[in-house]
């Protein structure tokens, strides 16, 4: 019996996609790494590099508009830590109804189709921060930049998925990523020197026109079926991955709404560790994110949260500049592994004509998670601190780590038992 079952492991392993040669589990695995990260960018389409630079173009404009949010709401309309985490959170429910739009379109319509919605809506989120409405203004130019955001993101990685290959899963959405954080890193940078909130939306209309340009000279492969069977809303495959990516996801409200303002009364390092964080995840995924397709994807996941944890943990205590540009660049190569690992894991055992929807699942319990971290951090640093705000992130890790359990071993456990009872 114990036989059969090593037997069945082996099989079921020896059908994943390669792995790291076996010389790289000893003394030279920097050696393979650095061949690996020296090949990684070959063998991709220019169609590919198209799809990653009109991301990084969308994402550009938000990038430069969202580390200015918090201080324009504070300082140029006089709200409260309270409203920063509502105007930052109203975008994630948003997003989040958004996601049960985009992955049916994108499914059934086209991920060309949804990739262009979500440019669209972009360009007007920005359009409508150059309006004086005041906070009302705010909170509807969110809306328009969540709804934006999913039909971009579904469209985009279930496109260059298949592109890539599905063998390649983790390292096209690991380049996808790169253009996403590129687009976040480079954005602070050009706000500032841009010089005000509103020169920063007017950046993130032209951003969203040029990529509208750029991929309408994209030709799409993707043939929907043409009658598609009813699917449930929520498959049970998608719960233990989605409430993994959640709570991950819990320190990003923390980071993009109280950073800056946390970090101002000790160097004022924040608009600095800002970039350093999201930097440090555009090199991470660029370099490294195809590895969880070459090594167990559980590695990289739980990897990713130790170092997650630590920095979010060093962060909480108000260090000054120097360690707090270091831990936020280690939150952000920690952060840079958990998505690629759970997304690549998932998509891998989903069909074509359902992997829009697949990605928009798991986009959706990221907003739901980020959307109710926000008010629950507005609320912990209104009550206890901006330093609470930052420990109940590294809390969140611990339920991460949880729910990680379910998605990379419970398949392999209830393979085992029911082999056992056979036996």
């Amino acid at each position: 019996m114990k036989a059969l079952v090593d037997s069945n492991i082996a099989h079921r392993r020896t059908q994943r996609v390669p792995r790291l040669p076996h010389q790289c589990r000893g003394g030279s695995l920097y050696a393979t790494l650095e061949r690996y990260m020296s090949s990684s960018a070959r063998g991709f389409s220019a169609q590919f590099w198209a799809l990653v630079s009109a991301t990084f173009l969308g994402f550009l404009g938000i990038g430069t508009v969202l580390p200015l949010l918090a201080p324009h709401i504070r300082y140029d309309l006089g709200g409260s830590d309270q409203d920063i985490g509502l105007v930052i959170g109203i975008f994630s429910f948003v997003a989040l109804l958004g996601r049960l739009i985009s992955g049916p379109l994108a499914d059934r319509r086209g991920r060309k189709i949804s990739f262009l919605a979500g440019l669209v809506c972009c360009a007007l989120a920005g359009g409508v921060y150059l309006l004086p409405l005041g906070m009302a203004g705010l909170y509807l130019a969110r809306v328009f930049q969540g709804l934006g955001e999913a039909c971009l993101y579904t469209g985009a990685a279930a496109w260059v998925v298949e592109l890539a290959g599905i063998e390649r899963s983790a390292q096209a959405l690991g380049y996808l990523s790169s253009g996403i954080w590129g687009g976040i890193s480079a954005g602070p940078a050009v706000g500032q020197w841009l010089g005000s909130f509103q020169h920063a939306a007017i950046m993130q209309v032209t951003a969203a026109a040029v990529a509208f340009v750029i991929l309408t000279r994209v030709r799409e492969d993707y043939h929907p079926e043409p009658h598609p069977a009813n699917r449930k809303w929520l498959p049970r495959s998608i719960l233990a991955p989605g409430i993994a990516i959640g709570f991950v996801n819990v320190q990003y409200p923390v980071i993009a709404g109280f950073l800056i303002l946390h970090l101002k009364s000790n160097g004022n390092s924040g608009p600095m560790a800002f970039s350093a964080y999201a930097g440090m995840i555009l090199l991470s995924r660029f370099f490294l994110g195809g590895l969880p397709d070459r090594i167990e994807p559980f590695i990289t996941y739980f990897g990713g949260l130790v170092f997650m944890a630590a920095g979010l943990l060093v962060l909480a205590a108000g260090p000054g500049p120097v360690v707090a540009i270091g831990a936020t660049a280690l939150l952000g190569f920690g952060f840079s592994f958990p998505w690629s690992s759970i997304a690549a894991t998932v998509l891998r055992r989903t069909p074509s004509g359902e992997r829009g929807s697949a990605v928009s699942m798991l986009s959706a319990f990221y907003d739901l998670f980020v959307g109710i971290s926000s008010f629950a951090a507005g609320w912990v640093a209104h009550q206890f601190g901006y330093s609470a705000a930052f420990i109940m992130a590294a809390v969140a890790l611990i339920a991460a780590a949880i729910a990680g359990r379910f998605v990379f071993f419970a398949r392999v456990e209830s393979r085992v038992e029911a082999l056992a009872a056979k036996g």
